[in-house]
This record gives structure tokens, sequence and C-alpha cells, in this order.
């Protein structure tokens, strides 16, 4: 990726930052728990996001009107809903919740073997891409076709 100007962080980390700020509110805010609202963002938009990114997929949900469509007729009640969406505190109680719910989740295993199974995962999911992907192998460093490819 090529960023168009500067600003203070990575820019995946902020795209991360910001989503799991609103992962801790709704824990904070008791409408999930800290192992539900892991499923929730790995099984929705992360696992939709392992193929394709947020802006590609707003272009399917428009259908047949494509990006156009979503823009005209969805995209103005998503930005009404950015108003709910939640800037949470964080004080110590929240923070032993969250701690609390992520050992709970762990079932024990190390963080060894947590980042083995993510790395299995991950390198699967690379596979898969590498395979169903119709412009062919993506270079590791750019995401974009290998040279030589279109």
């Amino acid at each position: 990726m090529h960023l168009k100007k500067e600003l203070p962080g990575h820019v995946a980390n902020r795209i991360s930052a910001a989503l799991y700020r609103e992962v801790v509110y709704l824990v904070q805010e008791g409408v999930l728990d800290v192992a539900d609202s892991d499923d929730a963002v790995s099984w929705g938009p992360g696992l939709r996001w392992g193929v394709m990114g947020p802006h590609l997929l707003w272009h399917l949900g428009g259908g047949e009107g494509g990006i156009q469509h979503f823009m005209d007729t969805l995209m103005p009640r998503m930005v009404a809903s950015w108003q709910d969406l939640g800037t949470p505190e964080f004080p110590p109680e929240l923070k032993e919740k969250i701690v609390g719910g992520v050992l709970e989740e762990a079932h024990g295993d190390s963080v060894d073997e947590l980042a083995a199974r993510r790395d299995a995962m991950l390198s699967a999911l690379l596979s898969v891409r590498a395979e169903h992907d119709p412009l062919g192998p993506r270079s590791a460093a750019t995401g974009r076709p290998e040279k030589g490819e279109s």
C-alpha cells in the first residue's frame, strides 16, 4: 500500500484500534462478553476481510447497483449509526473483566500455543487465497500480483 500522506501510527493498527474501541465498548456495556466479542469479529468482518476489504464488500452489498447503490441507499443509514458507536471509558474494573475473559477464552493455552494456532490458520487462509485469487500469486510484501503477473 502507498500512503498518500503521513499521520501518526501504522494504518492497519489504526483500523484495528478503531474496531477494538467498539469491541471494548460492547463488552463495557454488557452487550457481549469477551469470547462472544472475539467471535463476532473473527467470524464476521475478520472472516470477510480476510478475502476482500470493506470497500469491495460494500460494493457486493449494493447488489446489482454495486457501490453506487450502496452509497445512495445504505450509506446514509450507516453514517447515521456512527453517532451510536461507543467511546468507552477504561476503568480498572473493565480491564479486569477483559483480562479475565481472555484468560477464560484461552482455556489455559499458552501465548505460544495460541500463536501457533493463529499462524497455522493464517497460513491456510493465505493458501486458499492464492488458490482462488483470479489475479494469481500475490507478493508477501505488497499483497499485489507478483511481477510478471496481471
